[in-house]
């Protein structure tokens, strides 16, 4: 009987054949007519999983083996590492590591950055941003011990809470602003850059009765 209603099957997936048992949805019944079924809606689907890894040591004498050690350990590849060392205002790994993940997210592979503690992405704003780049990318947050310890979705809680803290830092960062401005108007600094004349005439007219000491020794 089933090589009769999934011969069509058979020819398109020869494995099905071996089986005992091919499952069929409810709409297909022996002598009913052949309706398309509907699909999934296009990137509802994931064709893998994979993790990232990023490792970064902040100062001279901390080693990146422990943080090596429990990121292999957790299941990220090898080739899949990426290291940042101390010393560095820029962390190019850390931008290639996300650059990467959304790469990978696009072609439909769920991603997931996996870290040792949150404190080696960074702090504060910084942390936050990076929260807000992965959750619009769709990536996914693991760490392996701290605080924060555990998988995070991208629309979980602890990606709600660092975009929170992200606009806070900002409104505040900004209210600062706005207060270091008044309190300077207020006391009758100017606010900006200073302007330099671009003519000579504008220079020697700007600098017109002040006295320059030179000292020589």
């Amino acid at each position: 009987m089933a090589a009769q209603c999934h011969t069509a099957r058979f020819r398109l997936v020869p494995a099905l054949a071996k089986a005992l048992n091919v499952p069929t949805p409810a709409l297909r019944k022996p002598g009913s007519a052949w309706v398309e079924l509907p699909r999934p809606a296009g990137g509802t689907q994931t064709s893998g999983q994979a993790k990232i890894g990023y490792a970064r040591a902040s100062t001279v004498r901390q080693s990146l083996d422990t943080q090596l050690d429990s990121l292999k350990a957790a299941g990220v590849e090898p080739d899949l590492l990426r290291e940042d060392l101390h010393g560095a205002t820029r962390r190019p790994e850390l931008e290639r590591a996300v650059a990467l993940a959304r790469e990978m997210r696009a072609s439909g592979i769920a991603v997931a950055l996996v870290v040792h503690e949150h404190k080696r992405l960074g702090r504060g704003l910084a942390l936050a941003e990076l929260a807000e780049q992965l959750r619009a990318a769709g990536v996914a947050l693991e760490f392996l011990t701290g605080e924060l310890q555990g998988a995070h979705d991208p629309s979980g809680v602890v990606f709600t809470v660092l975009a929170a803290l992200s606009g806070m830092e900002r409104e505040f960062i900004r209210d600062r602003t706005l207060e270091g401005h008044e309190s300077a108007r207020r006391n009758g600094k100017a606010i900006g850059r200073v302007l330099i004349p671009r003519s000579r005439d504008g220079v020697a007219a700007r600098y017109r009765g002040s006295t320059a000491v030179l000292v020589s020794g």
